[in-house]
């Protein structure tokens, strides 16, 4: 007998789940630093000191933050897009590295040869920083695999957004993660536009929370904006993955402040739209108020947070600004696999 559509979509939670002092804190910190580096890139882009692709992260902290937070850093692998500096800084990656990487210096994670799109840390269990949308969706399916053949206990967490949702690997991957029951939780983050292009002008079902359906992988529509959502949300797929019930697929409802890439003007929108979301929705604020709410920190704490982030991230930029370009040699090298 045929399953309905809605047989495989797990219950979205209505209650808001409730943050410790702690975890606020922590949810804090990372967000933060992810914004002011994400700033901080878009001035050296605009700079002329970062070539390329640069994709920010801005409005979107929130998705990374609670994913990470829920998964077990060190055992639990990453991969997402092009839009991947805050994934990396999340997963406890050097910001000077990183950094680095954007301006195309030999202290970069990849040596200045990956650029903004292809970072990654096999020390830290982060694959990419991928430029081919939707690629990681079948790479993430991957480690997956190779997860279970090895048998070590760790999940796989794949991040593709509303636009590498409707490529064609993306539901070969889901075939195969469900027919095998790999340990992989796919997270969709939705911020509305694939580039310039709407969600309703490029899909013809928005609820991408139920794109495994017919494989009968179950998926839940999660505010993207409120961490404690991510979360939540985040522990139920990752535990769903790890006890071999096969792939989770989190549908993040979220929202870039910036265009697609520093090129992107994104006229394709109003400027009351993303008004309105930095007002009302953004995801560093409801933490921030929270915070001051609950007498966890003062105003004063708060801008020392702010002075320590603003620190690491000036650090950061000024080792990508002073560290050498690769010596014209390493052209030739990280080719092939040497055994």
């Amino acid at each position: 007998m045929a399953r309905s559509a809605t047989a495989s979509k797990a219950k979205t939670q209505a209650n808001i789940p409730q943050f410790t002092s702690e975890q606020d804190l922590e949810a804090y910190r990372e967000m933060l630093l992810i914004r002011r580096f994400e700033e901080k890139a878009g001035q050296m882009y605009g700079m002329g000191l970062i070539g390329g692709f640069c994709h920010l992260y801005i409005g979107q902290e929130a998705v990374v933050t609670g994913i990470t937070m829920a998964s077990e850093k060190g055992k639990d692998s990453q991969i997402t897009g092009y839009r991947d500096h805050g994934h990396m800084l999340v997963m406890g990656l050097d910001p000077k590295g990183v950094m680095a990487e954007l301006t195309g210096r030999q202290g970069g994670l990849s040596k200045g040869k990956g650029g903004s799109m292809h970072m990654f840390s096999n020390e830290h269990r982060f694959y990419g920083g991928n430029g081919i949308v939707g690629a990681q969706a079948s790479l993430g399916t991957g480690l997956a695999f190779a997860s279970k053949y090895k048998g070590d206990g760790s999940v796989a967490i794949a991040y593709f957004g509303d636009g590498a949702a409707n490529q064609g690997q993306v539901y070969e991957s889901f075939n195969m993660a469900k027919l095998w029951k790999l340990p992989v939780v796919y997270i969709i983050e939705n911020n509305k536009y694939a580039m310039g292009t709407s969600i309703e002008r490029a899909a013809a079902t928005t609820d991408f929370s139920m794109r495994g359906a017919s494989f009968d992988i179950p998926g839940e529509q999660v505010d993207g904006m409120d961490v404690r959502m991510v979360y939540d949300a985040a522990q139920r797929a990752i535990e769903h993955a790890r006890s071999g019930k096969g792939p989770y697929i989190l549908e993040m409802l979220t929202y870039r402040y910036r265009g697609h890439s520093m090129s992107d003007p994104a006229k394709y929108r109003s400027k009351d739209e993303v008004t309105k979301y930095r007002q009302e929705r953004d995801p560093i604020e409801q933490v921030r108020a929270r915070l001051i709410e609950n007498g966890v920190v003062t105003e004063e704490d708060l801008k020392k947070i702010e002075t320590e982030i603003r620190a690491i991230v000036t650090e950061a930029a000024d080792f990508a600004t002073n560290d050498p370009e690769p010596d014209p040699s390493e052209l030739w090298t990280d080719i092939t696999i040497e055994a």
